[in-house]
């Protein structure tokens, strides 16, 4: 079977990319933000600020990437499908924008501008809104890490699509199942009650796609469930790091975009294998 590209694909693949990174943000700023603004700056980090970090990483005279004749300290980086090109870039829009913005009323501090004891919280109207909602980001992620191949006109791009495939599933899973249990232990040792949060869980799960975007092409299998296994801790942390700095992030965005991106591009430094990275 050969599968192969057309002459647009190329440009449609990155207009996504650019489009996805916008839409971090959005998350992040939900319920308070104008049309307007969010017009504004999807222009700008589409148009602007996203081509430039792609150049730097993605293109082979980039000063970032490991394909430049004269690599950064001599190695350069490699971010296969976009932990930190698209979701680094989008989380670390998301932190200034919502420090620009400010945090939503009633969130941290009340009418008279006294900061409450206990946040407040602001939880969605529909929970199988939002499983379904994962559940497609979770299936389009196979686009995101599968897709950046580019073709399977060879055996070779056959087993790393197969390779990229079956990690991303099993980081996400275990992104999932971690922070679902951790976050269980950590309410039942608060409260004295047990409690399944499908917000953690769901959270968890993308957490583990995004790091494992890097480098599902270049891991073990083995190392994919470790990487989202962290990746679940790290949602976790920065979560309530968050609420402790007072930034409002309406979906969690921040922790599992930009925390997560960054753990990404780490974890492929830590665990890519030269067979995988001959290839």
């Amino acid at each position: 079977m050969l599968v192969s590209c057309s002459a647009t694909t190329p440009f449609r693949f990155q207009y996504a990319f650019a489009a996805t990174s916008a839409t971090i943000v959005a998350g992040t700023l939900a319920e308070r933000c104008q049309m307007t603004a969010y017009l504004c700056y999807s222009i700008m980090l589409s148009g602007f600020v996203y081509p430039v970090i792609v150049h730097a990483v993605w293109s082979s005279r980039g000063f970032l990437s490991a394909l430049a004749d004269e690599p950064l300290l001599g190695v350069g980086m490699i971010d296969f499908a976009g932990s930190g090109v698209v979701h680094m870039t989008g989380g670390i829009t998301a932190v200034i924008a919502a420090k620009v913005l400010g945090a939503r009323k009633g969130r941290f501090y009340d009418e008279r501008g006294n900061k409450l004891a206990k946040p407040r919280k602001f939880p969605g109207h529909s929970i199988a809104l939002q499983v379904l909602g994962t559940f497609i980001l979770w299936f389009g992620w196979y686009g995101f890490n599968v897709g950046s191949v580019g073709n399977i006109s060879s055996s070779n791009n056959a087993k790393i699509v197969s390779l990229a495939a079956v990690n991303t599933t099993l980081a996400a899973a275990a992104g999932g199942v971690v922070a679902l249990l951790v976050n269980l232990a950590i309410v039942e040792h608060r409260t004295g009650e047990p409690y399944f949060g499908l917000t953690f869980a769901m959270n968890g799960c993308l957490s583990g796609l995004v790091c494992i975007t890097a480098g599902c092409a270049l891991i073990e299998p083995w190392a994919a469930v470790i990487v989202g296994s962290v990746a679940g801790l790290l949602y976790l942390w920065c979560s309530d790091l968050l609420v402790m700095r007072c930034i409002d992030d309406a979906v969690d965005a921040i922790p599992v975009h930009m925390i997560n991106g960054l753990w990404g591009l780490i974890s492929t430094g830590l665990f890519a294998t030269p067979e995988h990275m001959k290839n």
